[in-house]
C-alpha cells in the first residue's frame, strides 16, 4: 500500500527527508548538516554534487527508520532554500559552485539598479524588491564580472530545481521562484519586460519552464532510484520555495481570517496571506516578496529579515564563551532554557537592538547590504539579561516593521521555527505586534508543506483547504493574548527602532567603505 509521502527540505543549515502518512502524521526524519563556503567579498557558495549526495544520504537513512519505505512511498516532494543561482551545462553538470541566498557580492550592484527609475516598474510586475539574494541580481553581477561562467551555463536552477533535475532529469522550476525573480506575479509567467530591466534578455535561454506541483509530477529516474533506494518510477513532485512551503505547513493558508505566519529560523520570515492579486500591497520602498502559493489565485506576501536566530546564536555564543572560560559547559538546549530566565529577570524596553547581524546586510523591510547589528542605550546599569531581552525585542520589532510594510499587522500570527518554543519570545512578539499569537507544533513545516503539495497533486485531497484541515489546523495551539501594559511600552519604543535604522544607514555605508579598503584611517 502506498501510504507514505516523503518531504525533502534542502535548507541552508540542514538537509532533511521526512516521512509522513497520508493524513499528515510525521513518522520519521533523517537529516544531514549542510555545508557551504564563505569567500572574500561576501561570497557564499555550495557544491551542487555534494548537496545531491547529502540528500541521497538522508533518504537512505530514512529507510532505516520506516519499514518497507520504498514500496510504501506514494510520492517524493522537494523544496529547498530560496533565491541563489545553481548553474548547470548542457550535459547536466555543474558549471561552478552554487551561489547561495547568503551571497552578498551583488549588493552594491543592486544599490545601483534600485536607484534606476525602471526598477519601480520591475517591482510592480514581480511584486518583489530587488536584493543581492536573488538570481536576477546574481546573474546580472556574473554577466558584468564573470561572463565566462554564464557562457558555459545552459540552465539556471534554484536549489530544489537542481535536486528535482537529479531525481527526474527535468529542467524545470516552480511558479513561486520563477515569477518573483523574473515574472509577472499576476499571470504567474515570465516577463520579457522584467528581463529587459535586469539587462538579461540575452540570457532568457537559462530560464527553465515552470511546473505546477499540485497537478504535474515526473517519475524517479532509474539512476536516482539506485542511489536513493526508492523504486524506479516513484512520482516526484516539485514543491514551491521553502518560504512558501514552511508558511503553508505552519498555517498561513486560512481563507477564513486575517492571518499571518512568522517563522523564526536562520532568517525571520513574516508572511501575510493574500487571497487574490488585488490583496497584495506594494510599498513605497519597493521591498519584500510576492510569491505564488500552490492555491489558485492566492499569494504569500512576505518580508524577510536576513537574520533571526543568527542573532540568538551570536548571543548564546557569547554566553558559552564566558561559561567555558569559567569551567562550565552547557548544551544549546540548556542555554536556550537559560535565555528565558535571563529575559524574564530584565526590564522591558531598556535597550534598543538592531538585529542586522548577517554579513549580507538586510532585505526586509528595507534593502541595505551594509546594514549591521547594534545596541542603543547601553549603560553601566545593564547586565547580560538586558542584552538578551533586547535581542528578542529587536526580533519582535523587526517582525512588526515587516508586517507594517505589507499594510498592517494581521490579527493573528502563527509562529513556527525552533525559537518559537521560547515562551519569552512568544510573549514579546505578541506584545510588540498586538496580535493574537498561536504556535504551530508542526516539527518540520517546510517538508510538510512540500508533502501537502504532493497530497493534493495525487488526489489524496480535493483541495489545499481540505488538506490544511487535516495536516495543519489540529497542530495549532491556543491563541496567546498580548499583554496590554507591555504593548504600551513597545508602542512607545517602536518609532525609535525605525528611526534608528534609518539614521544609521549613512554610518553603515561609511563603515562598509572602510571594510572594503576605501578608507585606511591614516592621517597626513
Amino acid at each position: 500500500m502506498k501510504d507514505v509521502l516523503i518531504g525533502i527540505d534542502a535548507g541552508t543549515s540542514v538537509i532533511k527527508s521526512v516521512a509522513f502518512d497520508l493524513s499528515g502524521r510525521q513518522l520519521a526524519m533523517a537529516s544531514v548538516t549542510n555545508s557551504f563556503v564563505t569567500l572574500e567579498g561576501g561570497g557564499a557558495e555550495q557544491d551542487l554534487d555534494q548537496t545531491w549526495r547529502d540528500m541521497v544520504q538522508t533518504v537512505r537513512e530514512l529507510a532505516t527508520k520506516v519499514p518497507d519505505l520504498a514500496r510504501r512511498t506514494a510520492a517524493v516532494a522537494i523544496t529547498g532554500q530560496g533565491d541563489g543561482t545553481w548553474l548547470i551545462d548542457r550535459d547536466g553538470l555543474p558549471v561552478t559552485r552554487a551561489w547561495l541566498w547568503l551571497d552578498a557580492r551583488a549588493g552594491h550592484l543592486v544599490d545601483e539598479m534600485r536607484g534606476d527609475p525602471s526598477d519601480r516598474r520591475r517591482f510592480e510586475l514581480t511584486g518583489t524588491g530587488l536584493n543581492a539574494c536573488q538570481q536576477g541580481a546574481q546573474l546580472s553581477w556574473l554577466k558584468k564580472n564573470r561572463p565566462e561562467i554564464i557562457q558555459r551555463a545552459a540552465t539556471a536552477f534554484h536549489c530544489k530545481d537542481w535536486l528535482y533535475f537529479k531525481t527526474t532529469g527535468e529542467r524545470v522550476t516552480d511558479p513561486s521562484e520563477g515569477t518573483f525573480t523574473f515574472g509577472d506575479f499576476r499571470s504567474r509567467t515570465y516577463s520579457d519586460e522584467v528581463l529587459d530591466i535586469l539587462d538579461l534578455t540575452t540570457h532568457r535561454r537559462l530560464l527553465p519552464a515552470m511546473l505546477e506541483g499540485t497537478s504535474d509530477q515526473h517519475a524517479l529516474l532509474p539512476s536516482a532510484a539506485a542511489e536513493t533506494g526508492l523504486l524506479d518510477g516513484t512520482p516526484v513532485v516539485l514543491g514551491y520555495v521553502d518560504m512558501v512551503t514552511t508558511a503553508l505547513g505552519a498555517g498561513l493558508y486560512d481563507p477564513s481570517g486575517n492571518v499571518g505566519c512568522t517563522v523564526i529560523g536562520s532568517t525571520g520570515i513574516h508572511t501575510r496571506f493574500a487571497a487574490t492579486a488585488d490583496d497584495v500591497v506594494l510599498n513605497d520602498d519597493a521591498s519584500g516578496y510576492t510569491i505564488a502559493m500552490p492555491v489558485p489565485g492566492a499569494y504569500a506576501q512576505l518580508q524577510s529579515n536576513m537574520a533571526a536566530t543568527l542573532n540568538i546564536d551570536w548571543l548564546l555564543g557569547l554566553a558559552r564563551d564566558v561559561l567555558t572560560a569559567s569551567g562550565a559547559k552547557l548544551s544549546r538546549d540548556e542555554l536556550l532554557r537559560a535565555l528565558d530566565v535571563w529575559v524574564e529577570g530584565s526590564e522591558p524596553g531598556s535597550l534598543l537592538y538592531q538585529p542586522y547581524i548577517s554579513l549580507a546586510g538586510e532585505r526586509g523591510p528595507f534593502v541595505d547590504p551594509d546594514a549591521r547589528a547594534g545596541l542603543i542605550g547601553l549603560s553601566v546599569r545593564h547586565g547580560f539579561g538586558d542584552l538578551a531581552r533586547a535581542v528578542l525585542e529587536g526580533l519582535a520589532f523587526a517582525a512588526r516593521d515587516c508586517y507594517q510594510a505589507m499594510g498592517a499587522v494581521p490579527g493573528e500570527i502563527r509562529l513556527s521555527g525552533g525559537a518559537a518554543r521560547s515562551p519569552s519570545l512568544r510573549r514579546i512578539i505578541a506584545a510588540a505586534t498586538r496580535a493574537q499569537v498561536r504556535n504551530s507544533s508542526r516539527q518540520e513545516a517546510g517538508a510538510a508543506g512540500a508533502a501537502m503539495i504532493a497530497a493534493v497533486g495525487l488526489g489524496v485531497y480535493r483541495s489545499m483547504e481540505d488538506c490544511c484541515a487535516e495536516w495543519v489546523t489540529p497542530l495549532l495551539g491556543e491563541c496567546d493574548p498580548y499583554d496590554e501594559a507591555l504593548s504600551q511600552t513597545y508602542d512607545a519604543l517602536f518609532p525609535s527602532f525605525v528611526a534608528a535604522h534609518r539614521a544609521l544607514q549613512p554610518v553603515w555605508k561609511t563603515m562598509a567603505r572602510r571594510r572594503d579598503g576605501g578608507c585606511t584611517g591614516a592621517k597626513s
